[in-house]
């Protein structure tokens, strides 16, 4: 009687007030949570900021994609297509160069302003001359601070005209323009919320354009609309009555920072929790095992690696690096760190992707990494740090690594830390090593291909800042061809060219590739249309429902 009185009470509070009960609450304070409430425990540590123009992470992608829209959104009926989200139809001209895109009537934001053209042209303006992280999908089309109120503009209040440089492959522009980066901003909103900078190097602008204060703000229009991110502890989503489709089923989203994975499996079996999405594979075994839950998986196409920064002199000699391939126990991982939740892939695109190349050649091989050592002039290896996000598989990837790396003489430290310290060190190019997974921005292979081969500019001061740059790599031809790749509009040419990338890049890359993911969570059975999609930005919380 108790438990369903607080329950019914704790629906009837506000969002505030239910995230502060059901944070304070001790796990055995109630046995079920609120019926108009989605609780998931989300090891959400790698959040840095929620401004869709700045931000490049996995957890960040999953709650921007329920809380703004874009002009087209990944098909997921047939993740070969993109269908409108807000566009309600699109043309592109005889010369491949202009994209022409109506949108739906009667559109607003959560704030209640009217979504139009100019909301769409000023979004790409924004995300361009903010210029942060992942501007690159959209200035790769020409775009440029000088050029962008030209390229990207309203034709009229319902009509916005984006104009690239190249007559790319349709399906290429289109799959960039699901990215976040390419989120549509509330421009009346964010306006009330700009702060002014004194250009310098850093600032090229008079203004932040919202930046600051869109960092923990919310001017989307979307499912959900962001309540509030406290870092390292919870992100709160509530619905948006204003949002133009199917509104979402519960009146609230809450995302708990919970790092551990029996964590996660002993709130889900109390009933603290809905889902729990960072199981290992011995709490999602015992998870199938409870009458009272269920499991669920999808292929991700989200690829975990381990990257050596060229800066280091040891670390930037190809047969070091090639050395470091041979000192991994991929079986052993695949076997116990990863069952279930991963499959060994040793290169970067992902199965799933146009040209994914399924070739795995290498294994343990001691005797193999000494020789390339010796021939790269450490016989007696050399002492190494690596930057490790202190969650699982990763850590248990690190541990295993350094315990092979020492088999050949090469002393590994771990430098444990969260999500946010280990990006921020990773960006700045401060690290020897790193463990992390990286999802594709776009289902199009030259998202990968782009970030892991292209570096124009490979000084510190470099605006583009691909995975190659922050490991201090550079591969002209091999970038060369991913950028002819962009062109071929014959889609089985188009996958010979990265399918040769990939054999080329696999023994001459500063990337050891370990495997691909496998989206695992666990779910109560009250929870009813939870569904893992095949991108970290395609998990929609919108059609979600509860007993």
């Amino acid at each position: 009687m108790m438990m369903t009185k607080l329950s019914r009470n704790f629906r009837m509070l506000s969002a505030g007030a239910a995230l502060s009960l059901l944070m304070m609450a001790a796990p055995a304070a109630f046995a079920e949570t609120p019926k108009d409430t989605l609780v998931e425990g989300f090891a959400i540590d790698d959040i840095i900021t929620m401004d869709p123009g700045e931000a490049f992470e996995l957890s960040t992608a999953e709650i921007t994609t329920n809380s703004y829209s874009l002009l087209v959104r990944l098909d997921m009926d047939d993740t070969s297509k993109v269908k409108g989200d807000l566009a309600e139809s699109w043309s592109v001209s005889d010369d491949g160069l202009t994209y022409t895109f109506k949108l739906k009537s009667g559109l607003k934001f959560a704030s209640g302003n009217p979504v139009t053209a100019e909301d769409v042209a000023w979004s790409f303006e924004r995300a361009v001359k903010l210029d942060k992280s992942p501007a690159f999908i959209l200035t790769q089309f020409g775009l440029t601070g000088d050029n962008v109120t030209e390229k990207a503009k309203a034709a009229d209040a319902g009509t916005f005209v984006f104009t690239v440089d190249k007559a790319y492959a349709p399906s290429f522009v289109l799959n960039c323009l699901t990215a976040t980066v390419a989120s549509v901003v509330d421009k009346k909103l964010v306006l009330e919320h700009v702060k002014a900078v004194t250009p310098d190097a850093e600032h090229k602008y008079d203004n932040d354009f919202g930046n600051e204060w869109l960092k923990t703000g919310y001017a989307g229009s979307g499912a959900y609309k962001l309540r509030e991110w406290r870092a390292n502890e919870v992100v709160v989503l509530e619905r948006n009555d204003n949002y133009y489709g199917d509104k979402a089923k519960l009146n609230r989203v809450i995302y708990r920072y919970m790092k551990e994975s029996s964590a996660q499996r002993l709130a889900l079996e109390a009933g603290d929790i809905d889902i729990a999405r960072n199981l290992e594979p011995g709490d999602i075994d015992a998870v199938a095992k409870n009458a009272d839950l269920a499991t669920t998986s999808a292929p991700k196409g989200t690829i975990y690696y381990v990257s050596l920064n060229n800066k280091n002199e040891n670390l930037k000699k190809p047969e070091v690096q090639e050395a470091f391939k041979y000192l991994v126990d991929y079986d052993a991982i695949g076997a116990t760190l990863i069952k279930g939740i991963g499959e060994i892939h040793q290169t970067f695109l992902p199965k799933g992707q146009l040209g994914a190349l399924d070739e795995n050649p290498y294994k343990l091989d001691v005797a193999k990494a000494k020789e390339l050592l010796a021939k790269a002039g450490v016989p007696d290896g050399f002492s190494i740090t690596m930057d490790v996000r202190n969650t699982q598989p990763v850590t248990g990837i690190a541990e295993s690594m350094q315990q092979t790396l020492a088999q050949a003489g090469v002393k590994m430290e771990i430098i444990p830390g969260d999500g946010k310290q280990t990006l921020t060190k990773y960006r700045a190019r401060t690290h020897d090593m790193y463990i992390g997974q990286w999802g594709s921005d776009y289902f199009d292979p030259n998202s990968n291909a782009d970030t892991f081969t292209g570096n124009p500019d490979n000084s510190d001061a470099g605006t583009v800042k691909t995975l190659a740059w922050r490991n201090t790599w550079e591969a002209p031809e091999l970038d060369k061809q991913a950028k002819a790749a962009l062109l071929e509009r014959d889609a089985a040419k188009r996958a010979a060219i990265y399918q040769d990338i990939q054999k080329k890049y696999l023994a001459n890359s500063p990337f050891v590739f370990i495997f691909q993911q496998t989206e695992v969570a666990g779910y109560r059975k009250s929870v009813k249309d939870f569904k893992l999609g095949p991108s970290f930005d395609t998990n929609f919380v919108g059609p979600i429902a509860k007993e």
